[in-house]
């Protein structure tokens, strides 16, 4: 049994602050540690240790408890209250972070644990720092009532204000559910954790890391807990702190190389190819991270380097559904196009775009993907386009189109940019195909026009995209003064 500290003398009042903080690094025992190891797992605390530099934690309401007396929860009343909360640095740049505890009160959130959720996001917004998030817990704390809603509405009214202004990352480390699962939709990134981590919105659905995935909600899969931090590490990589800083830039530059883009397009007319091959070959050498890979595979969001700069890559994936875009694809190239643009990332499109499915309803297609074209026209951050192929009606507006908003649009010779594909002008026009092609579906039309930049060898798009970059590196468009946008979410 630990000596209990004379209180009366500096030495002993230390002794028991000791005492304290090490009653809060293990709140509910040391069997409570050897569970939570035995399920392959780490502590709320070890996951933060493990994020962060080390020796670089410091924790904020580590002597925290709860003061309801409801249903006798005065009679357990752990240290922490379920959530370790902070702020450190990961490769020297500042961070706030918080952990939820899935061994104290199944990591349910009550009145201190929101207050401690809150200060952290507080700090976060006010100081211009990334916050990171690890979620693993069962929604609210019943026993302490409406009290735990209000505290939902706080850190959601703080992720929504802080949406913009700062990067939020959200770790799935384990079982989500209840009024919690939202604060894991409002971040801007979500990792999720294979066979660990899931969200649900009630605790009697059925949710699992693949339907996180599948659906959209989370960004990346991680195999492990580890794994997931080093992501979190690797994204911020490619992120500012906050919307008035620029994303920090790598000093050694390695071009990429995939395969020769002179021959990347197949000569055989909406043959399949990759997209990703071009891709690789364009940005800088093992920086590409795509985003969101299970849902809407048939565009890509990635994020990567160019040069050394970070920049935000959308295009089309012929290898998936002929790269249509639909519902999905709008949604996810609309939500990747304004994180960028709201954190200051340059865009980088490349195109191969033959339109949109009209799906079961073509009413409600029409309105659920004018947000696309919304988000496109409003961002404000350098904007490239490269037309690798098919650039048809009005999917050509929403990816590539100069007068959209686009800075520089490229264009390779393989290009055809037009209202529609050769063989629907010509059932309509009644003109031979062959005809129609030299005519109207080629970019040398739109570059008459202006409305292609400069028609390039596929071989020099690397060199034309830094140049392109580094000319728009100071940017600055304003728009019309108003609230925000009304686009048809």
């Amino acid at each position: 049994m630990t000596a209990t500290p004379d209180i009366s003398t500096t030495a002993g009042k230390i002794a028991d602050l000791q005492q304290r903080l090490a009653e809060a690094r293990i709140p509910v025992g040391e069997d409570a540690v050897r569970a939570i190891h035995d399920a392959e797992k780490l502590t709320a605390r070890e996951r933060i240790e493990a994020l962060l530099d080390e020796g670089s934690f410091t924790e904020i309401d580590a002597l925290a408890r709860h003061r309801s007396t409801a249903f006798k929860l005065d009679k357990t009343r752990p240290l922490t209250d379920g959530v370790v909360s902070g702020y450190g640095t990961i490769d020297g740049r500042a961070v706030c972070v918080f952990s939820q505890d899935s061994s104290i009160f199944d990591g349910q959130l009550g009145e201190v644990t929101g207050e401690k959720i809150v200060k952290v996001l507080e700090m976060a917004v006010k100081s211009g720092t990334p916050v990171i998030g690890f979620y693993d817990g069962l929604g609210t704390r019943d026993k302490e009532g409406i009290v735990s809603l209000e505290m939902y509405s706080k850190i959601y009214r703080l992720q929504a204000q802080g949406s913009g202004v700062i990067p939020q990352i959200a770790i799935v480390a384990g079982e989500v559910a209840g009024s919690q699962a939202h604060g894991v939709a409002l971040s801007d990134l979500v990792i999720g954790i294979a066979n660990q981590g899931s969200v649900r919105l009630n605790k009697e659905d059925a949710a699992d890391s693949i339907a996180d995935a599948t659906s959209g909600l989370s960004h990346l899969t991680a195999a492990d807990e580890h794994a997931a931090m080093d992501l979190a590490a690797e994204l911020l990589d490619y992120l500012p702190s906050n919307n008035r800083a620029l994303a920090p830039r790598a000093d050694d530059v390695a071009e990429g190389s995939a395969i020769d883009l002179d021959s990347a397009i197949p000569d055989e007319r909406d043959a399949q190819f990759d997209m990703k091959e071009i891709l690789s070959s364009v940005v800088d050498e093992d920086s590409l991270l795509e985003l969101q890979p299970v849902f809407a595979p048939s565009v890509i969001t990635s994020l990567a380097r160019v040069a050394g700069i970070p920049v935000g890559i959308i295009a089309n994936q012929p290898l998936q559904d002929d790269a249509w875009l639909d519902i999905d694809s709008a949604e996810k190239l609309t939500r990747f196009t304004r994180f960028c643009n709201t954190f200051n990332l340059p865009l980088v499109s490349f195109v191969d775009a033959p339109g949109f499915h009209s799906g079961e309803s073509s009413a409600a297609t029409t309105r659920r993907t004018a947000k696309l074209f919304a988000s496109t026209a409003d961002a404000t951050v350098g904007k490239i386009s490269v037309v690798v192929r098919r650039a048809f009606g009005s999917a050509y507006l929403a990816m590539a189109a100069k007068r959209m908003g686009t800075d520089l649009v490229f264009a390779w010779p393989t290009a055809q940019i037009s209202t529609a594909d050769a063989a629907t002008l010509s059932a309509t026009l009644g003109k031979d195909e062959a005809e129609l092609e030299e005519m109207l579906v080629n970019p040398y039309a739109a570059a008459e026009r202006g409305l292609v930049d400069a028609v390039i060898p596929p071989s020099q798009t690397r060199k034309q995209v830094i140049d392109g970059l580094r000319l728009l590196e100071r940017k600055v468009e304003d728009g019309f003064h108003r609230k925000h946008n009304n686009m048809a979410l």
